[in-house]
């Protein structure tokens, strides 16, 4: 791990379903060495996915945050939340392959996972995994990658400039 890591600031958020999960993986993240920035819920009450994905996809949007997880029941709606928001590149992840490759392939920002479908030391493995990955289109054997993060980033701008 680099040891800009103590500075790198993840923010994390759930809904009811990921709270537990949530607050198991603060601590493993807490314990790689980066901060942390819990954006709620802060109770196993029932309440709606998009109030939590939507402050994590914004503290990463306008760089309060270096990366965010998210955890809800399947991880699908919090990654439909995130995605919204400009900038953000949000990955379902409930395997290390789907955490590596997001992050080495996509430049993956934020990494959501369903509490409903992995345990807390599938979960672990998976923040670690998403956190320690580096890109690799910077790479000389990995600007096929940046070519189609661009081309991904046109489409998010062409549908900006539309509203």
């Amino acid at each position: 791990m680099p040891d800009e890591s103590r500075h790198r600031l993840v923010a994390i958020g759930s809904d009811h379903a990921g709270f537990k999960l949530k607050e198991k993986l603060k601590e493993e993240i807490a314990g790689m060495g980066y901060g942390v920035l819990d954006m709620g819920t802060d109770s196993e009450d029932s309440c709606d996915y998009p109030d939590f994905a939507l402050p994590v996809a914004e503290a990463v949007s306008r760089n309060k945050a270096w990366r965010g997880v998210l955890v809800c029941g399947s991880g699908a709606g919090m990654t439909m939340v995130a995605n919204k928001v400009p900038g953000v590149r949000a990955a379902t992840c409930n395997d290390n392959y789907a955490a590596e490759y997001c992050r080495l392939h996509n430049d993956a920002n934020i990494v959501t996972m369903g509490a409903r479908i992995i345990n807390e030391v599938q979960a672990g493995n998976i923040a670690r995994t998403f956190l320690e990955t580096e890109y690799e289109g910077n790479e000389p054997d990995g600007y096929r990658h940046a070519a189609r993060l661009f081309k991904l980033e046109q489409v998010e701008r062409k549908y900006m400039k539309e509203q």
